[in-house]
C-alpha cells in the first residue's frame, strides 16, 4: 500500500468572503507545487478549480472543489470554496471533513459579512486556521485595520508572522518575524523564485517590536518558550514554530500571513505555514460515531487505516448522468470492488471506481485509507452526510447542518419533451445539493423550486438549460416563510386504520413549546423498554418530517421544541405504521391548538457607495423596512450595514445601480427571523 505518511497529510479548505482571492490563491498555490504548467485567472475564466461554465462566466466560485499537490515533504489536500452567502452548503460540507482552513481577507475591505459567516462555520466545527490577509498592493491597504477587525467582529486571536515592506503600490514582498528575514518574490519567474535577503536597517526596529509582540502572544503556549524568554535567552525559529503550532490547534490563534496573490507575492510562506501549523489528520480529535440503532453508543473512530472502514459522504455530484460520491475516509481502507453498508440509508453498496480529484479531472487509484479525501463511482444510493461502513460493523457518524432554503421559485416546462425530464434532472440536483429543495404546489399543481437565494436558483436555472437541455418557463422568486407556534401545548393522537385486512394503530403523546429564536425544531423521543429501537427512531422521523410543512400555512415550522411524553404500545395492536402516522397527525393538529404566527427571513447586508450617494441609499432602505446597523468610510465612499427583510430585496441590485449611477455594490447573508407584518400574517390564514 503506498499511502502518504499521515502526519505529513493536511487536508485543508480555503475559505473567505466572495471576492477575497480565495480561488486566485488555489491558483497560485498549484502553479508553485507544480500542478499546473501555467497560472488560471479569474478575471478571464481561465482559473482551474472554477471549472464550470457559469463560474467562468460570472467569475465567481459556485461549488468547491477539490485537488491535491506537494510541497516539500507535505501532500496537501486542498478544497477551494464558494465565497457567497447562496452557495453556503459548499463551505459548511467542506469544513465538516476538513482538517485545517486558510482564511483569507482583503486588506482593503477587511471583515465582511460571509467572512464572518464562514469563521462562525469553521468555529463550529473547532478547525484550525491560519490566516492570509491579501491584496496588500491595492489602494487602501491597511493590515492593522484587518487585524482589529478580527478581534472586534470575530472575536478571534490574530497573531501576525510577517511585516509587508511598503504597502499599496510600494507592496513588494514581507519581513518573517519568524527566521527574521526579507522575503521578494521575482517578478522575471511571475514571483516562482523566492528572494531572502537582510532586513534593511530602516525596518530593523519595527521588526524588532513585531518580533516582541508575536513573542508575547505565544508565550503562554509553550513552557519552554516562556522560561527561555524569562530567562532572556535567544528564541529559535523551533521554538517560535512549535508554540504556534501548539496555539492554532487548540485554535487559540490565528497566525496572520500578508501577500498580494494577484501580484504573486507571499504564496510560498503560506504554503510553508500550511505544513508548519495546520493539523495532520492524527493531530485532530477523532470524531464521534455510534453503532447502527445504538445512539447512545457514542464511541472515537481511530485515524488508523488498520481499523474497520469508516468514511462520510460530504458531496454527491452528477458526472456524466452517474452519481460520483466524495469521501473523507476516517478510518481503515477502500478498494474499487468494495461492499460496504450505508449506515444512513441502511443498505449495502458496491464502490466500482475510485479516483483523487483534479477539479473536474480525475485520477484512478487502486486503494484510499485513513485520512484521505477522495471520490468513488457506483455509490447508487447514498446522499451528501451519509455514514459508509464495513457490514459487521455498521457506524453512524454526525451528519451536516444543512440550512433552510430561504426563496422560491414556480418553474413550468416548455414542451412535452421538458416535461418528461425535468422531474429526473431535478433529482439529480438534489442528489448535488440538499439546499435546493423541490415540491409540487397542491393547488397549482405547479413544480416549486427553492434554494437560498436568488443567485442559487438563477444558477440551477441556467443549469437546466445549458448541462441537461431542459428549457421551463420561470415565476417570479418567493420568499420561504416559517411558522412558529405561539403557547404551549399538549396533545394525545390515536391513529387506527384498516387497510388490505390489516389494522394500523399507533397512539402518542405530545407536548410543543416555542424555543428561543433562530432555534430550528429540536425533537425528543425517549426510549421506552416497550417500544422497539427501530420504531423509536421511524417516530422521530415522522415527527421531523411533519414539521416540514406548518398546517396553517404550509410553510416550515421554526422555533419549536417536540417532546414525546408516552407512547402506549399494545402487544399485537400497536404497529409501526401506525406510530408514524399517530405522530405526523398529532403534531398537526397540536399546532393547530398551539395558534400560529408567520416568521419572515431578515438579511444582513453591507452596501458600499459613493458618499454623494449615500442619502438615497438610506433612504431606499427606511422604504424597505431596512434598519441601519451601522456606517462607516472606506476608501473614499461609505459603507452602510443594515438589517432588510428578504421580501424587499428582490430586485434590489437594480435600485443601487440606478441611485448610485452604476458605482454602488452589496453583500448580503441570512441573519435571522422574525415575525411578519399583519398583511402577510392575514395572507396565509394566519391573521
Amino acid at each position: 500500500m503506498s499511502f502518504h505518511r499521515l502526519d505529513k497529510v493536511r487536508n485543508i479548505g480555503i475559505i473567505s468572503h466572495i471576492d477575497a482571492g480565495k480561488t486566485t490563491v488555489s491558483e497560485r498555490m498549484l502553479y508553485y507545487t507544480g500542478e499546473l504548467h501555467r497560472m488560471g485567472e479569474v478575471h478571464d475564466g481561465s482559473a482551474t478549480m472554477d471549472w464550470m461554465d457559469q463560474e467562468r462566466q460570472r467569475g465567481i466560485t459556485i461549488t468547491a472543489s477539490a485537488t491535491s499537490c506537494r510541497w516539500g515533504e507535505f501532500w496537501i489536500n486542498l478544497i477551494d470554496t464558494p465565497g457567497h452567502i447562496d452557495f453556503t452548503i459548499e463551505v459548511e460540507r467542506s469544513l465538516r471533513v476538513l482538517d485545517g482552513a486558510v482564511a483569507i481577507f482583503s486588506a482593503v475591505e477587511g471583515v465582511q459579512p460571509q467572512s464572518e459567516s464562514v469563521w462562525r462555520q469553521a468555529d463550529r466545527y473547532r478547525v484550525p486556521r491560519i490566516c492570509l490577509i491579501n491584496k496588500l498592493d491595492r489602494i487602501g491597504a491597511d493590515y492593522q485595520a484587518v487585524l482589529e477587525q478580527m478581534r472586534q467582529r470575530l472575536a478571534a486571536n490574530p497573531v501576525l508572522l510577517q511585516l509587508p515592506t511598503g504597502l499599496e503600490a510600494d507592496f513588494t514582498g514581507v519581513v518573517d518575524l519568524v527566521e527574521q528575514r526579507l522575503l521578494r518574490f521575482d517578478e522575471a519567474d511571475q514571483g516562482q523564485t523566492v528572494i531572502v535577503e537582510d532586513i534593511p536597517a530602516e525596518l530593523e526596529e519595527d521588526v524588532a517590536v513585531a518580533r516582541e509582540a508575536l513573542l508575547e502572544a505565544i508565550a503562554d503556549e509553550d513552557d519552554d518558550l516562556l522560561a527561555a524568554l524569562l530567562e532572556g535567552e535567544e528564541i529559535t525559529p523551533e521554538q517560535i514554530r512549535r508554540a504556534v503550532r501548539k496555539g492554532v490547534l487548540g485554535c487559540r490563534l490565528s497566525p496572520i500571513l500578508l501577500g498580494s496573490a494577484l501580484r504573486n507575492r507571499g504564496i510560498q510562506p503560506l504554503l510553508d505555514a500550511v505544513g508548519a501549523y495546520l493539523p495532520s489528520p492524527a493531530d485532530v480529535t477523532p470524531p464521534q460515531a455510534h453503532p447502527l440503532h445504538k445512539p447512545d453508543e457514542m464511541a472515537e473512530v481511530p485515524c488508523d487505516a488498520a481499523a474497520p472502514f469508516c468514511a462520510l459522504a460530504f458531496k454527491v455530484m452528477a458526472d456524466e448522468g452517474r452519481k460520483l460520491t466524495y469521501l473523507r475516509i476516517y478510518a481503515g481502507t477502500l478498494r474499487p470492488g468494495d461492499t460496504v453498508f450505508n449506515s444512513t440509508q441502511d443498505c449495502q453498496e458496491k464502490v466500482a471506481r475510485l479516483f483523487r480529484m483534479h477539479s473536474h479531472k480525475r485520477e484512478r487509484l487502486d486503494i484510499a485509507g485513513a485520512g484521505e479525501i477522495v471520490a468513488a463511482a457506483g455509490l447508487k444510493e447514498a446522499l451528501t452526510g451519509d455514514t459508509l461502513a464495513t457490514v459487521d460493523q455498521p457506524l453512524v457518524l454526525s451528519g451536516l447542518d444543512i440550512p433552510e432554503p430561504v426563496v422560491s421559485i414556480a418553474v413550468e416546462p416548455k414542451g412535452l419533451e421538458d416535461r418528461d425530464k425535468l422531474p429526473v434532472v431535478l433529482e439529480k440536483l438534489q442528489w448535488e445539493d440538499p439546499t435546493f429543495r423541490v415540491h409540487e404546489d397542491a393547488e397549482t399543481g405547479q413544480t416549486i423550486l427553492s434554494g437560498m437565494g436568488e443567485l442559487h436558483l438563477e444558477v440551477l436555472i441556467k443549469r437546466l438549460a445549458d448541462d441537461f437541455g431542459v428549457a421551463v418557463q420561470v415565476g417570479r422568486p418567493q420568499v420561504v416563510y416559517r411558522e412558529a407556534i405561539r403557547n404551549t401545548v399538549q396533545h394525545r393522537e390515536i391513529f387506527q386504520r384498516e387497510a388490505e385486512g390489516k389494522v394500523q394503530h399507533g397512539e402518542i403523546s405530545l407536548t410543543l413549546r416555542p424555543t428561543g429564536r433562530s432555534s430550528g425544531v429540536l425533537v425528543d423521543v425517549p426510549e421506552q423498554e416497550s417500544l422497539p429501537e427501530e420504531w423509536r427512531e421511524a417516530v422521530t422521523s415522522s415527527l421531523t418530517q411533519a414539521a416540514k410543512a406548518g398546517p396553517a400555512s404550509g410553510f416550515p415550522l421554526c422555533d419549536l421544541a417536540i417532546e414525546v411524553t408516552e407512547i402506549p404500545v399494545v402487544q399485537g395492536e400497536t404497529t409501526e405504521t401506525g406510530l408514524m402516522a399517530a405522530a405526523q397527525r398529532g403534531v398537526a393538529m397540536a399546532v393547530r391548538k398551539a395558534g400560529s404566527v408567520l416568521y419572515e427571513p431578515v438579511m444582513e447586508l453591507e452596501i458600499l457607495a459613493p458618499g454623494e450617494n449615500t442619502g438615497k441609499v438610506l433612504s431606499g432602505l427606511q422604504q424597505k423596512r431596512g434598519q441601519v446597523t451601522g456606517m462607516r468610510s472606506l476608501s473614499g465612499a461609505e459603507v452602510v450595514d443594515a438589517r432588510v427583510p428578504l421580501s424587499e430585496m428582490f430586485g434590489y441590485m437594480t435600485e443601487l445601480r440606478s441611485a448610485t449611477h452604476g458605482r454602488g455594490t452589496f453583500t448580503m447573508e441570512f441573519s435571522h427571523f422574525e415575525p411578519a407584518p399583519a398583511e402577510v400574517q392575514t395572507r396565509y390564514g394566519l391573521g
